[in-house]
């Protein structure tokens, strides 16, 4: 069976840190395109860039190969340099986010995900579009959602 393989670009904005968030993503696969995006009311930056992660490899309904995209160092070097350690380590309780590092440590069990940064705010079509979604449900504070 061939494995899918997909196009994910995601980012999360917040309005002040902590206060209120949005995160977005867009899938593409084979020619189609989907959006998805969120609300939180009371997050951070970080935790935003890191659930539009979980909720776009949530949304894939079988294992992938996927190649993601992101403008956010703290996923990116979690991902590459911290996550390793923590797991070896039993993931100590002093970790940030520890919930969604580990959700995102799931999917990474089911998914061929290679995690691939990108500048922000530096023209890039697809993360110029997640940005605006996500910024999109702040100002909507999630009425959309």
């Amino acid at each position: 069976m061939k494995v899918s393989e997909i196009n994910i670009f995601t980012d999360g904005a917040c309005s002040g840190n902590p206060g209120p968030g949005g995160w977005a993503a867009l899938l593409r696969y084979n020619g189609h395109e989907k959006e998805i995006s969120g609300f939180e009311d009371q997050t951070t930056n970080n935790r935003m860039e890191m659930l539009a992660v979980v909720r776009a490899l949530e949304a894939l309904k079988k294992p992938a190969r996927v190649k993601l995209y992101t403008d956010s160092q703290y996923v990116s070097k979690g991902v590459h340099e911290w996550m390793p350690g923590w797991k070896k380590k039993g993931w100590p309780a002093r970790i940030k986010n520890q919930d969604l590092w580990q959700r995102i440590d799931a999917l990474l069990q089911i998914h061929d995900v290679s995690f691939i940064w990108i500048r922000g705010h530096d023209g890039h079509p697809e993360n110029e579009r997640v940005d605006a979604l996500a910024r999109e449900m702040i100002e909507k504070r999630g009425i959309e959602e």
